[in-house]
C-alpha cells in the first residue's frame, strides 16, 4: 500500500490595510500576491480582511473596530496563522499577538519562510539565516519562548544579564559569524567571475519578477534541471550553465532569484552577493509574465530594482513570456528591444536565441582576415571564440577568407589583425 506524504497546510487569515496613496488596483494585486505567497509557503487562505485607513494604527496596524471583527473571525475559523500584508513593528506584533491564539506574522516573515524552504546551497542558507536574524533582533521583546533556544544557559550570561540581553548577544554574535562566512563565499564567487572574464566568456543573466518563467526558459535553453514550478520564489540559488547560440558561439546563462514588489530592504541586502551576478553580466534578459494582469507593475518593479543596482549601462532584451496564455489586455512596452515567446515552444526559443545572438553581435567588432591553412589552431578558435559568419577556401591564394565578429577585448584581435587585408579594411 502506497502512503502519500502530504504536507499539512496551515490555515491562514490575510489582513491588509489600504492607505490613501495606494490605488485600488495596486492594493488588490498586493493582496492577491500575499495569497500566492501563502500558497507557496504551504498555507491555505481561509479569507482576506481589508480596511481603508489614513495611516497604519501605530499600536495594532488596523483600527479598533476591524480588530474586534478579526478577533471574532479568528474565534470562529480557528486559523493557525494571521498574516499581515505590511511589515509590522515590534510593538504591533506584541500587541496583536495578545489578541489572537494564532501566530501573527507579516509579509516579510512569510517571504523569509519561503526563502528558508527554497535555499539549497550553503550560501543561500546563510543568506536566509542572516535576513531572519536581522529581522528578529529588534523584535525580541514580547516573543515569549520563541527564541529561548538561542540562550546558552550556564556560562554565557554576564553579571546581571537578562534573558533578553543574552538572546540579543547570541543573535549579534551569529550575525557577525554569518557575515564572515558570506564574505569568504563572496570572494570565491568574485574570483570565479574574474576567471570567466579572463576567459572572455559572454555572460547573460536572466532577471524578472518571481514566477515569470525564468527557470523554465533557462532549463529549455541550456538543458539544465533547475527547479521550476508555478510558485513564487521557486528559484533562490543562482545557477549558471553553458548555452550554444545558432552561430555556434557558446555563452554562459545565469538564472537568478526573482524580484517582488515591496521586497524588504533586509532581504535585498542579504542577497546582495547573489544579485552581483547581474552586475557582472554582459547582457540581461528581463523576463515578464504576459499572462499576469499586473505585468506592467511587475516590469516597473524589476526595472526600478535594476536601476538601484546601477546596471543601466548593460545591454538588455525584454522577453514577454507565456504567449500561449497571454492576458487579454497585454500590450508590450513600446521602448527598447523585446520578443514575445512561450517557453514551451521550440520555435520561440530558437527565435530568442537568434535575438540574443543579434544583440551580442551589436556589442562586437566586425573582422575580415585571410588566414593560411597552416594556422589550424587559429581557424579552430575563430569557430569557437568569435561569431564566424563566412569561411571560404581560396584555391588560387591557398588562404581561408574569414569574416565575422569579435569582442574588442578578445586575445584573438592580435592574430586576426596580423592577417587582416586591405580588402577586409575596405569592407
Amino acid at each position: 500500500m502506497i502512503q502519500e506524504n502530504k504536507v499539512k497546510k496551515e490555515k491562514a487569515i490575510l489582513v491588509g490595510c489600504q492607505l490613501p496613496n495606494e490605488d485600488d488596483e495596486r492594493f488588490t494585486y498586493s493582496m492577491e500576491e500575499l495569497a500566492s505567497l501563502t500558497n507557496t509557503a504551504q498555507g491555505e487562505v481561509l479569507l482576506s480582511a481589508t480596511q481603508k485607513r489614513p495611516r497604519f494604527h501605530p499600536a495594532t496596524y488596523i483600527g479598533k473596530g476591524k480588530l474586534e471583527e478579526l478577533e471574532a473571525l479568528a474565534e470562529e475559523l480557528e486559523p493557525d496563522v494571521i498574516i499581515f500584508n505590511n511589515e509590522l513593528t515590534p510593538s504591533q506584533i506584541r500587541n496583536l499577538s495578545a489578541h489572537f491564539e494564532a501566530k501573527v506574522i507579516d509579509r516579510t516573515q512569510l517571504i523569509l519562510d519561503i526563502f528558508a524552504q527554497r535555499a539549497k546551497s550553503r550560501e543561500g542558507k546563510l543568506q536566509v539565516e542572516l535576513a531572519q536574524l536581522q529581522y528578529a533582533l529588534p523584535r525580541l521583546v514580547g516573543q515569549g519562548h520563541a527564541l529561548s533556544r538561542l540562550g546558552g544557559g550556564i556560562g554565557t550570561r554576564g553579571p546581571g544579564e537578562t534573558k533578553l540581553e543574552t538572546d540579543r548577544r547570541h543573535i549579534r554574535s551569529r550575525i557577525d559569524e554569518i557575515k564572515q562566512q558570506l564574505s569568504i563565499i563572496v570572494q570565491h564567487r568574485k574570483r570565479y567571475r574574474e576567471r570567466r572574464k579572463e576567459n572572455n566568456v559572454f555572460q547573460v543573466s536572466i532577471v524578472g519578477y518571481t514566477n515569470a518563467g525564468k527557470s523554465t526558459i533557462f532549463n529549455r535553453l541550456t538543458a539544465a534541471d533547475t527547479f521550476e514550478q508555478n510558485l513564487l520564489f521557486a528559484t533562490l540559488d543562482p545557477t549558471t550553465r553553458r548555452m550554444q547560440l545558432p552561430c555556434g558561439y557558446t555563452v554562459l546563462l545565469t538564472d537568478t532569484v526573482g524580484f517582488i514588489q515591496d521586497l524588504p530592504t533586509s532581504l535585498v541586502a542579504a542577497f546582495r552577493s547573489t544579485l552581483e551576478e547581474v552586475n557582472e553580466a554582459d547582457f540581461i534578459l528581463h523576463v515578464i509574465d504576459s499572462s499576469d494582469a499586473n505585468y506592467a507593475g511587475h516590469e516597473q518593479t524589476v526595472t526600478a530594482l535594476l536601476n538601484e543596482m546601477e546596471v543601466e549601462h548593460i545591454s538588455s532584451l525584454t522577453v514577454y513570456n507565456k504567449r500561449d496564455i497571454q492576458h487579454p489586455s497585454f500590450l508590450p512596452t513600446p521602448k527598447g528591444e523585446s520578443v514575445i515567446i512561450s517557453a514551451f515552444d521550440p520555435g520561440d526559443l530558437e527565435h530568442l536565441k537568434n535575438k540574443i545572438e543579434e544583440e551580442m553581435i551589436r556589442l562586437m567588432n566586425p573582422y575580415y582576415a585571410e588566414i593560411p591553412a597552416s594556422e589550424g589552431k587559429l581557424l579552430s578558435l575563430l569557430k569557437t571564440d568569435t561569431v564566424l559568419k563566412h569561411i571560404i577556401f581560396n584555391e588560387e591564394t591557398g588562404l581561408y577568407e574569414c569574416s565575422g565578429y569579435v569582442f574588442s577585448n578578445s586575445p584573438l584581435n592580435g592574430p586576426i589583425k596580423k592577417y587582416t587585408t586591405r580588402k577586409g579594411t575596405e569592407e
